[in-house]
């Protein structure tokens, strides 16, 4: 489920426009966002499915993956604090036992190009199946069982001795309590987007899922065949999030067994932002595909066509209908819910800044340019959606229709959903590819016109550093992503990763200081607010003392200006003044802050 997204013009002028503004708005005062944290803080997760897990069988099997020589930090990174302490308490461990386990993890591995998430992903199923500790009973062997659960079955044993010998039953309680804050780190972020799932769809998800269950009843003599009848057994659904702190960064396994579902998330995932909501919009959808199950059967045939009109194209695509109307359901209410909150955010942007421009050409310029950003977002999710459907969410198209329709009426879909299959016409779905391609060809070209101007205005390098600086580039790009969905956390976390192998380099500084004031803007406390704004000036100033004036001089001005605007909030007019001014005896070049310079300090010296 990788996403693609487009690439700014200039990478290390991550948000420029984002971070246009300083933060306006003073903590005394209640903000739109201070309002939503608080309905979140107040959110009863429970009363959607929501539990927070420390899972002890989790907690065992990463930390016997670790023992057996499993670390998916990059090289040259540092290990966290919780995995130095984890090998630290192993440092005793059995030497025969570890060789057992290194062993085995070695004679299972997946070839490349398979990543440590992919590594790691059939030990979480194992270890979601297994007993509590300190028995870990493994399943029986079946070939119910997956086929990446059934490879690594075996290590069951090997962990269940682990948890024995290795101490783990006195650690739990220290690690238990490391996973615990972790969950309550996530409280409050997984709040908000499930307030904002259920507020997109205007529906609240099914928590009690009832089975119909067949009851023999006893026969008399004289009866040959027992007559049969029917009962209704409620069962609970839920959604539960395992923090794993010896996860891969950035990389959420998600499992589904029976009407449990679980979200092993790593440390410093955002859940607004990330794989997280499309797994709870799974949840609140895989009810409604059952509950209308006859609905569904009724489109069965039109459904088919399509179905066999892909496979004539070669596309791979199961042929089972319940599961393409859910797949389609999902990819499609979560492209739609992206697209309205990055078309939200930008129309606010250009409203601020409309209010703000001094004479009429200035605000049609501003509304042209929120009128080209739109139309980035609409290529990208239409882009995003022709994946899918290639993918064989065949009906993704026709449900992203139809929920345009749930966005602006407010109907509950789960009372809409009968109503959603009704227009379902298969040659338009099945001619989907022609009117997709246009909008996608548009989004690839703009994609790779601003990667190619990115790696021009990069200084001439040697061969082998030219490639190195397009990777950084290319990361910068992967950070804006997150900076546009507010994923401040795990954005700090890839930028100060890149030192590693961009030791002070005054684009990852700059980066990380617009990080930083970004955040400021989503602070709701004082205290926190001027700790973020300290942390943006502090890594303007190294991103400053890291430039060339020769190469650099446009992010030299955009960083004087940057801090002469935090210092203009923070009411600290001589310093921002000076900031000012050198931003502006930089001059005006391609790409700098000169004009912004030159309003900032005129607006400092009016009365």
């Amino acid at each position: 489920m990788n996403r693609v997204f487009f690439i700014l013009a200039i990478g290390w002028f991550l948000c420029a426009e984002l971070s246009g503004q300083a933060p306006q708005s003073t903590p005394s005062s209640t903000t739109p966002r201070q309002v939503q944290q608080r309905q979140s803080a107040s959110f009863d997760l429970t009363e959607y499915g929501i539990t927070f897990q420390a899972d002890s069988r989790l907690i065992t099997m990463m930390a016997a993956l670790e023992a057996a020589g499993f670390d998916p930090t990059p090289p040259g990174r540092e290990i966290s604090n919780f995995r130095a302490q984890v090998s630290k308490d192993l440092a005793d461990l059995d030497p025969d036992l570890r060789e057992r386990l290194r062993s085995f993890y070695h004679r299972h591995r997946l070839p490349p190009p398979a990543t440590a998430a992919d590594q790691a992903s059939r030990y979480i199923s194992l270890a979601l199946t297994l007993g509590q500790p300190p028995t870990l009973d493994a399943p029986e062997r079946s070939l119910d069982l997956p086929a990446g659960l059934l490879e690594v079955l075996d290590f069951a044993p090997l962990a269940r001795e682990f948890y024995r010998r290795s101490g783990m039953e006195d650690r739990l309680v220290t690690y238990t309590r490391a996973y615990q804050a972790e969950g309550d780190r996530l409280r409050q972020p997984t709040a908000e987007m499930v307030r904002q799932v259920l507020t997109y769809l205007h529906t609240r998800p099914i928590t009690i899922a009832t089975e119909r269950v067949l009851v023999t009843a006893p026969t008399s003599g004289k009866k040959k065949k027992a007559p049969q009848r029917y009962t209704l057994r409620d069962h609970e659904r839920h959604f539960s999030i395992l923090p794993d702190l010896l996860a891969p960064t950035g990389a959420i396994n998600f499992r589904i067994i029976g009407d449990e579902y679980y979200a092993i998330v790593p440390p410093g995932i955002d859940p607004t932002s990330s794989e997280l909501r499309r797994a709870y919009l799974q949840f609140v959808i895989d009810p409604l595909i059952l509950r209308f199950n006859r609905e569904i059967s009724e489109r069965r045939e039109p459904i088919k066509q399509i179905i066999a009109a892909r496979e004539k194209e070669g596309a791979q695509i199961t042929p089972d209908v319940f599961l393409v109307v859910a797949r389609s359901l999902v990819a499609a209410a979560d492209a739609r819910f992206e697209e309205v909150r990055r078309t939200d955010a930008i129309t606010a942007e250009a409203r601020t800044k409309i209010e703000r421009a001094v004479n009429s050409s200035s605000r049609a310029a501003i509304a042209e340019e929120m009128q080209r950003s739109l139309r980035s977002v609409q290529d990208a999710t239409t882009a995003r959606m022709a994946d899918e459907y290639e993918r064989g969410s065949v009906l993704v198209f026709y449900f992203a229709d139809q929920l345009k329709g749930i966005e602006s009426s407010g109907f509950d879909i789960a009372n809409f959903f009968p109503d959603m299959l009704a227009a379902l016409d298969p040659a338009k779905e099945i001619g989907r590819p022609t009117e997709y391609t246009e909008a996608r060809n548009r989004f690839l070209a703009e994609r790779q016109a601003r990667a190619s101007q990115a790696e021009a205005d990069l200084p001439v390098y040697s061969e082998g550093a030219a490639a190195k600086a397009a990777g950084l580039v290319r990361k910068l790009s992967e950070v804006e992503e997150l900076l546009r969905l507010k994923d401040y956390n795990n954005a700090e976390v890839r930028l100060k990763e890149l030192f590693a192998d961009y030791p002070g380099e005054s684009r990852v500084f700059f980066a990380l200081a617009q990080t930083a004031n970004l955040a400021a803007q989503d602070a709701t406390d004082e205290e926190v607010q001027s700790e973020r704004l300290r942390k943006a000036l502090t890594n303007y100033r190294l991103a400053v003392e890291a430039s060339s004036t020769d190469t650099d001089r446009a992010l030299i001005s955009r960083a004087h200006e940057a801090m002469g605007r935090i210092h203009a909030f923070m009411e600290n007019t001589a310093e921002a003044l000076k900031e000012f001014e050198q931003a502006i005896k930089v001059g005006e070049v391609a790409g700098g802050a000169y004009r912004e310079a030159v309003a900032g300090k005129r607006r400092l010296e009016q009365p």
